[in-house]
């Protein structure tokens, strides 16, 4: 599969500020497979480890952290010799022995020769709290799911050629149609890699639905066997209140839509557990348009969304017919929205944002550039009227503004119309429409 994270992980392997490196991601979005293809790929070998399939693995930090000593015995359990620079050790599933996320400290300090990749289910969780975990001694990479273009790598490489070598205003009507079809079809998919991977090779989505239903449900199993202090059962309402959230007109969270007469201290701490472990991705409302953003965040008041489209598809029980026909649904707009989310997640460093200054104006996304605020309008189909949209251009006057739909790329007087499928053009070096 084409990850775009490999390329970050090749960046670290000759960095000068390279230290053991942490994967944090929700559980299924490839961090196996990114640590072993790394490897497989940029090292003589790779020595793997897993502290859940070899749960004895955790002996060998219990001792003490001597980094030489460590690497020697994990050496000899390979019957092999560690090398440095020369070979990559993975460590998966760490969360499983904190001592050996401890030892990454150590590996820093007096062994940083040795290249060392840790990943762990719900690690975001272990890192927030507030425990001997090796702060300023790891590099921290983040993993998503696979956002459109690595999707479509997998199952069309040829349109993504084709999107990845024409400018934006070129691509033709045909393509045009084809592209909006694939992201239908990402909607119903995902970017969940196992999901992607059997869509590439079955196109079978009734497979890839049930794989959907069987992870929902592993992640709920997860809330009891991860949460240590925190209410497994408020995790589990907050998690399955998010699809009628998402469905209401004003898509605020509101604790009570939780639990009725449900209060923010009941809740607040679950919300941010789910957010630590990468399962929903959190947005706040600001206060006012002006930079920077996040000095004008709302706390009180943000949207949670689904960390994935198709997992959110699934929880809601959308059909595919009403995806693949452009039809109209309750949950249409909050759909869209999650896809265009999940793109800017993956590909952007700033946090999102949005603006609801009062119940009849509301702005979907405001984008931070440097000294620009960039504000995105998301809309589902080919009815682009929003009052809301032309409102905030008129008053704020923004130096560039984003609408997003299923129309083909056009520049506007104030404005710019950007197809769906191109939503990770925004990037890191920001917008790339051309």
């Amino acid at each position: 599969m084409y990850r775009k994270a490999l390329n970050k992980l090749v960046e670290w392997k000759s960095s000068s500020r390279r230290k053991p490196l942490v994967l944090r991601g929700a559980r299924q979005v490839g961090k196996t497979w990114l640590m072993k293809e790394f490897g497989r790929l940029y090292y003589e070998k790779t020595f793997y480890f897993s502290f859940e399939s070899d749960t004895e693995l955790a002996k060998i930090f219990a001792v003490n952290k001597e980094p030489d000593r460590i690497i020697s015995l994990l050496g000899t359990i390979k019957n092999d010799k560690i090398e440095k620079e020369k070979h990559l050790i993975i460590f998966d599933e760490i969360q499983e022995c904190p001592n050996a996320l401890n030892s990454l400290k150590y590996i820093c300090e007096e062994a940083n020769e040795y290249h060392v990749i840790a990943a762990g289910s719900l690690l975001g969780t272990l890192l927030a709290e507030p425990m001997s975990y090796p702060v300023g001694k790891v590099n921290l990479l983040n993993i998503y799911p696979m956002d459109f273009e690595e999707f479509l790598g997998a199952v069309n490489p040829t349109l993504l050629k084709y999107i990845e070598e024409t400018p934006a205003e070129e691509i033709i009507s045909v393509q045009h149609t084809k592209l909006i079809e694939q992201y239908h079809d990402y909607l119903i998919v995902g970017g969940l890699p196992e999901c992607v991977a059997s869509w590439s090779e079955e196109k079978n989505s009734g497979v890839v639905l049930q794989i959907q239903k069987e992870l929902l449900s592993s992640y709920e199993n997860d809330f009891s066997k991860h949460n240590k202090k925190i209410n497994a059962g408020r995790i589990l309402l907050v998690f399955r209140s998010l699809v009628t959230q998402l469905s209401k007109k004003n898509e605020k969270f509101i604790y009570g839509c939780v639990k009725e007469g449900a209060r923010a201290r009941e809740f607040e701490v679950a919300v941010e557990w789910l957010v630590s472990a990468g399962l929903v991705i959190r947005i706040f409302d600001v206060k006012k348009p002006e930079l920077p953003l996040k000095a004008f965040e709302d706390f009180s008041s943000f949207k949670l969304f689904f960390f994935d489209v198709g997992l959110a598809k699934c929880a809601a029980e959308v059909e595919n017919k009403q995806i693949i026909l452009d039809s109209d649904f309750q949950f249409k707009g909050a759909l869209t929205e999650n896809y265009l989310l999940q793109q800017f997640h993956a590909n952007l460093d700033n946090d999102i944002h949005y603006y609801s200054p009062s119940q009849n104006y509301e702005i979907d996304f405001l984008l931070q550039n440097e000294m620009q605020i960039i504000p995105v309008e998301c809309k589902a189909g080919g009815n682009v009227a929003s009052a809301s949209f032309k409102r905030y251009r008129r008053e704020e006057k923004p130096d560039c503004a984003i609408r997003f739909s299923t129309l083909e790329y056009k520049e506007q007087d104030d404005m710019i119309n950007l197809p769906l499928y191109l939503a990770d053009r925004i990037q890191a070096g920001f917008i790339k429409v051309v």
